[in-house]
């Protein structure tokens, strides 16, 4: 296909990746249809609203906004003519069982100071931490996040050396590499706790992971005014401004394709006839039950899946003292919970993530009131009684000193068995695949299908989950396009 001819692309899935995708791909030129098998678009970038309360029940923070910025630029438009960021300030915080607090704020120097103060000599620990977490970054952007990965070959030839394999630090754990910078344990714990991002165990995933906590400090930790629906909501209308084709409430059911793809069928029967397709989906899915292809199901399978997660949205009464936009309490032992989760059991004593937007926000709740979305750790595929579990997080948040059973109004509850069913994720696995296992990024799954013309976005393939990756792993995908039909 190198007559650089017009394309009819058919995307499958309107989460961030597809709509990132179909922005990309219509401003090249293309005649882009995006199917969405739910009223709305936006994949797990959704919301719950019920009695003047509203909870982003997916991702809940903004991180690396010109990613984002970059895909409405390619539109003709800007992020900041659409979405009123807010650069958060403390970041985070975090405390532990023993009554100890550490509050991130936003700024090195700030941020030294506040591990100075939690814990003697804490604060050059971080700053050495910190340029590790940098050297890490700098690396991985223009190697591991500039490209696709279809084989160690094809990252290979974005190193400048050998040793560029050595600073994003692959072979060490995040736990080992923590623990190497920090002699307080409250501290590796924190440090531990950014394995979560991509659904993984510290233990198991990466110290490359340790670019992470480097992201927040160097480029901020960002909220949408309005919540981060209104991120999803400018994504939709600048598809829709520059002539995608939206069709929600339209499921698609198989992928047809001989020696290369030609559409795609929807539940009602009909064809829509395609010369790419881009999958927005869960690779797993895809290749079981859109493609049926085992050969390349059998491959994805060799992909470790993320966590799933346990999720409360309280609507509470009253505010809460020293509470700040994102708040985590952590478990006494750490290694402990981990173990649990990966015999595929529940934590008994789990680490607790809440973020009340609130605080920032007045408007995501009634007046004198607070939404706290609550954010528990869980193996992918098991079953959770969500009303006893939820009586343990209350119960286990209460015995930290935040006792919020007298005071809510309402509780809503998504198990991992929700997650599943809502975004076609197997096992309600948050992230798609996990970054556990030194072949982890080696395993996930392309993103070139194993048809000519098909193509894979989102969090299940390269790079990985979390919005910035899934934005990134669009732009490559929208790239592999334009130098496949160039040849």
């Amino acid at each position: 296909m190198a007559d650089g001819a017009v394309r009819r692309v058919a995307i499958v899935g309107g989460g961030v990746g597809g709509l990132a995708t179909a922005i990309r791909l219509q401003s090249a030129g293309h005649h882009v249809t995006l199917f969405e098998r739910n009223d709305v678009v936006g994949g797990k970038l959704a919301t719950y609203v019920r009695d003047g309360y509203t909870f982003d029940i997916g991702p809940s923070l903004v991180t690396l906004p010109d990613v984002f910025d970059e895909v409405f630029r390619a539109a003709g438009t800007t992020l900041a003519e659409h979405v009123d960021l807010v650069r958060l300030d403390p970041q985070f915080s975090y405390r532990w069982g023993d009554g100890s607090t550490l509050k991130v704020p936003d700024g090195d120097d700030d941020t030294a100071v506040a591990f100075d103060d939690f814990a003697t000599g804490a604060g050059d620990e971080w700053r050495a931490f910190d340029a590790r977490g940098r050297r890490i970054w700098d690396v991985a952007m223009r190697t591991f996040f500039a490209g696709p990965m279809s084989n160690p070959w094809s990252l290979a030839k974005r190193l400048r050396s050998p040793f560029d394999l050595t600073a994003i630090d692959p072979l060490r754990s995040l736990h080992r590499s923590a623990s190497s910078f920090f002699d307080d344990p409250r501290l590796v714990q924190w440090a531990d706790r950014y394995a979560t991002y991509s659904g993984s165990s510290p233990f198991a995933a990466p110290a490359t992971l340790a670019c992470i906590p480097h992201i927040e400090a160097r480029y901020g930790c960002w909220y949408p005014m309005g919540g981060l629906d209104e991120l999803r909501a400018a994504f939709a209308w600048v598809a829709s401004q520059i002539g995608v084709e939206i069709r929600t409430g339209t499921e698609v059911v198989s992928i047809e394709a001989a020696e290369r793809v030609t559409g795609v069928v929807l539940a009602d029967g009909s064809r829509e006839a395609a010369d790419i397709v881009v999958a927005n989906t869960d690779a797993e899915h895809l290749y079981a039950d859109l493609l049926h292809d085992s050969v390349a199901l059998a491959r994805v399978r060799l992909a470790k899946r993320s966590t799933s997660g346990f999720v409360l949205c309280l609507g509470v009464r009253g505010l809460t003292p020293n509470l700040t936009h994102h708040n985590i309490w952590f478990s006494d032992d750490y290694r402990s919970e981990y173990a649990q989760l990966d015999r595929g059991r529940l934590a008994d004593e789990p680490t607790i993530y809440a973020c009340v937007s609130s605080v920032t926000d007045p408007s995501q709740a009634p007046d004198g009131c607070e939404n706290w979305f609550l954010l528990v750790n869980t193996p992918q595929g098991i079953e959770v009684d969500a009303d006893a579990y939820g009586d343990l997080v209350l119960e286990r948040l209460a015995a930290r000193g935040t006792d919020l059973r007298p005071r809510i109004e309402f509780r809503h509850t998504m198990t991992p068995a929700d997650i599943a069913d809502r975004y076609r994720s197997p096992g309600g696995a948050i992230y798609g695949t996990s970054s556990n296992g030194k072949r982890a990024a080696f395993v996930r799954p392309s993103n070139r299908g194993s048809k000519p013309g098909l193509y894979l976005v989102g969090g299940s393939s390269h790079p990985g989950g979390g919005l910035p990756l899934v934005t990134t792993s669009a732009k490559i995908v929208a790239e592999m396009i334009t130098a496949d039909l160039a040849t």
